[in-house]
């Protein structure tokens, strides 16, 4: 491990803030971490915990409006946007409208897959680290689907993503079923991408946490930025809690908070918190094991086998941050269940067993990462969206090649975090 005398400060204990913290430490830095919240409590943890290189296409594509307009009078569908006259909803909605269509796609693709392979080996390397065991599992993720309609669609998808280099299997029926011998599966076919992979979040976290402690990492938790002071196109330091912090260089990670915090620096990066549900359910008998994470398509929900449950997740609210839980949404990812896994007779949680976070939705579906020409002491790091898991280790590689000042392992050129401004 390098050691210099250069000191940096990540703002957020998410994915992303600890996998920048984790390079910048291998890399010589003294490094602090300012979280808001207490560890533990955002979107890295209750998430499905997937790996996806399959998601090469971005959240602004071609039918996602329209769909999304439909799901919008179905109080247990995935998808609502609460109306609001808020400013911020505007004008993030006519730039996603913008961006909403198939040029948009093809020119996003190569960087969104080149991000999250780099990241899924980025993942393989760790899983060797005599500390992490994060039951990292890389037998890919299955696209169950229902209705031609969606099997058409989809395997449209598969094509492309086999005309990108990725590894993706198209399966009838019985092939899919067979990669499930335990539990019953009615669907009509589906999608195999062993690209994909999936893992533990909580384990995941918390072994990155003791990693960076053990390293020197000094982290401060409830500690809320409250001012950015600036100067001559530096930060020069920032109030936190009362007390000013300072550091050569600064990291900004504050997921779907991010926008809140780029304005304190004079920043303008648009993002809208993508609310989700997820809950932990205990297989009642031998017939619910699963040995594949999956996507249930139509519904719109993710299944993820992990520590010996499984998690089921989904829905994508778009509206200002509430502490409530909407119970028909929740039900909404209940009733899809069965549908695909008719073995599985899975009730209604509790709230207190309900977990929710905030997905950071960029307009145009793709990530901020980059050093901002404002602030030349300033890497941004957010707005993945419904990949933040899958890229964590990547744009904390890429942070930290930004902050020794390297070629980045990945061109990064279309995500930088001003284009908005």
């Amino acid at each position: 491990m390098q050691t210099n005398s250069n000191k940096a400060i990540v703002i957020g204990a998410g994915i992303a803030g600890l996998s920048s913290a984790f390079y910048l430490v291998q890399s010589g830095w003294q490094v602090e971490i300012v979280e808001q919240n207490e560890l533990g409590n955002n979107c890295s943890y209750g998430n499905a915990g997937m790996i996806v290189p399959s998601h090469f296409t971005p959240l602004a594509a071609p039918g996602v409006v329209a769909q999304g307009i439909k799901w919008m009078f179905d109080s247990k569908s995935p998808f609502f946007v609460k109306p609001s006259l808020s400013g911020k909803l505007i004008s993030w909605g006519l730039k996603f409208l913008r961006h909403a269509n198939q040029a948009h796609v093809d020119r996003s693709a190569i960087g969104i897959r080149d991000l999250n392979l780099a990241s899924s080996q980025l993942y393989n390397e760790w899983s060797k680290f005599e500390d992490f065991d994060f039951e990292l599992n890389r037998n890919g993720i299955l696209m169950l689907y229902k209705t031609e309609k969606t099997a058409e669609e989809e395997i449209e998808l598969a094509h492309k993503a086999q005309s990108l280099g990725l590894k993706v299997d198209v399966l009838g029926q019985k092939a899919v079923q067979a990669l499930e011998p335990n539990t019953t599966l009615d669907v009509i076919g589906g999608v195999n991408y062993t690209c994909d992979g999936h893992l533990y979040p909580q384990k995941l976290m918390a072994q990155l946490i003791n990693y960076l402690q053990k390293n020197g990492v000094k982290f401060y938790t409830n500690a809320k930025v409250t001012e950015i002071e600036t100067e001559k196109g530096r930060i020069k330091g920032l109030l936190v809690n009362g007390n000013k912090m300072v550091a050569d260089k600064y990291m900004m990670t504050g997921g779907a908070w991010l926008p809140e915090l780029a304005k304190k620096a004079g920043l303008n990066i648009p993002v809208m918190p993508g609310k989700g549900y997820s809950f932990m359910y205990t297989p009642q008998n031998p017939h619910q094991k699963l040995e594949h994470a999956a996507l249930l398509l139509e519904a719109r929900v993710a299944v993820t086998p992990m520590n010996g449950q499984i998690r089921f997740g989904g829905t994508m609210e778009l509206a200002a941050f509430n502490d409530k839980i909407n119970m028909n949404r929740v039900q909404g990812i209940v009733n899809a269940i069965p549908k695909y896994l008719p073995d599985f007779n899975v009730n209604l949680p509790t709230q207190k067993d309900i977990w929710y976070g905030y997905r950071p939705c960029s307009p145009d579906g793709l990530p901020y990462l980059g050093i901002t020409k404002k602030l030349d002491n300033l890497i941004v790091a957010g707005g993945s969206g419904m990949m933040g898991l899958s890229l964590g280790p990547v744009f904390g590689k890429i942070i930290s090649e930004l902050a020794n000042e390297q070629k980045t392992s990945v061109n990064i050129e279309q995500y930088k975090p001003e284009r908005f401004n």
